[in-house]
């Protein structure tokens, strides 16, 4: 019996992790969100890393925030664009859960591991109308000074 639990939950884990990776196309490309916080619950991990990251009781926008410098990446992505138009979520969780990207491309910009309690600011992408859970797929990493573009590879 004991043999027999053990094949089932086996069985079923795969389909459990596969379930909570997410592609591009599930979040609104059109309405970029930045967040600032810190991080909680880091798992430095493939399909991709992820953490909570705990909001400030009064979230805001940084007024360098569109003048910061991107890094170019493989993918064709408008970074001054995204910056520019980049806004506050509507929703007032103070927990949201960021997806970066897989531990390939985090090694590729050499990001270093992070830690339970930095700081680390996000822009990215939430479901349309933000609906669901509150949950930011990143498109850039800000950890201290460093940007990262986490979309593809460094050019």
């Amino acid at each position: 019996m004991r043999r027999r639990h053990l094949l089932i939950s086996l069985a079923a884990g795969p389909a459990t992790v596969a379930q909570a990776h997410h592609g591009w196309s599930s979040f609104d490309q059109d309405r970029p969100l930045f967040l600032q916080g810190t991080a909680r619950k880091v798992a430095w991990r493939n399909p991709h890393v992820e953490f909570d990251l705990e909001l400030p009781s009064e979230p805001a926008l940084p007024a360098d925030l569109s003048r910061r410098a991107l890094p170019a990446q493989s993918a064709s992505v408008d970074g001054p664009r995204l910056l520019a138009a980049a806004r506050l979520p509507t929703r007032k969780d103070r927990v949201w859960h960021v997806e970066l990207a897989p531990l390939t491309r985090m090694e590729a910009w050499k990001v270093a591991e992070i830690k339970n309690g930095d700081r680390v600011e996000v822009l990215g992408y939430t479901t349309s109308g933000e609906k669901g859970e509150p949950v930011l797929r990143a498109e850039y990493l800000f950890v201290g000074a460093q940007a990262y573009g986490l979309r593809s590879s460094p050019a």
